[in-house]
């Protein structure tokens, strides 16, 4: 008996973080029909698909790209390079998008199972890893820094705010 307490215990802890883990990338689609909706209070698709990140992907097809890659090291295209597709795309399933909401975000399928729920508060998001928490900065300096061949410097500051959306019902 104080096995099968222990084992329930244990499962009981385990099964949110397994979930968590599980999350899958769905795409920008996804997203889309509501964070993009104003009835619905978004406009965050907006925001993206106007900025930068949305082509980020496209922007790995060019020769000047292909130059790049080939300086870094690669053999490869650039839009068939590791270390290029590591910060232009989100997810290798949906790499098209370039860098999509799901990269700030995390992947999209515990996200929206999160969204359908009524007590879907910040809170719970934030304990699911769906919220981008404290440190925006470090998360957009994951590929904004010295390390990409093409860095000029990254005024964190003067970018958020092209990029921001949380005050536009999103």
């Amino acid at each position: 008996m104080k096995k099968l307490i222990l084992s329930t215990i244990a499962a009981l802890i385990a099964l949110p973080i397994l979930v968590v883990g599980q999350n899958k990338y769905t795409g920008v689609k996804q997203c889309m029909p509501c964070h993009k909706n104003e009835k619905l209070g978004g406009v965050s698709y907006t925001v993206w698909e106007k900025s930068p990140h949305a082509k980020a992907f496209a922007t790995l097809k060019t020769k000047e790209s292909d130059e790049i890659a080939k300086k870094a090291g690669s053999d490869k295209p650039a839009a068939e390079t590791q270390a290029c597709l590591d910060c232009h795309v989100t997810g290798t399933n949906v790499k098209d998008e370039g860098v999509s909401c799901e990269a700030c975000h995390g992947a999209g399928s515990g996200y929206k199972a999160m969204h359908s729920k009524k007590d879907a508060t910040d809170d719970a998001k934030a304990k699911a890893g769906l919220l981008l928490g404290d440190d925006v900065k470090k998360t957009c300096e994951t590929c904004h820094n010295k390390k990409s061949p093409t860095y000029k410097g990254f005024d964190y500051a003067k970018y958020w705010e092209k990029i921001a959306h949380a005050g536009k019902k999103s």
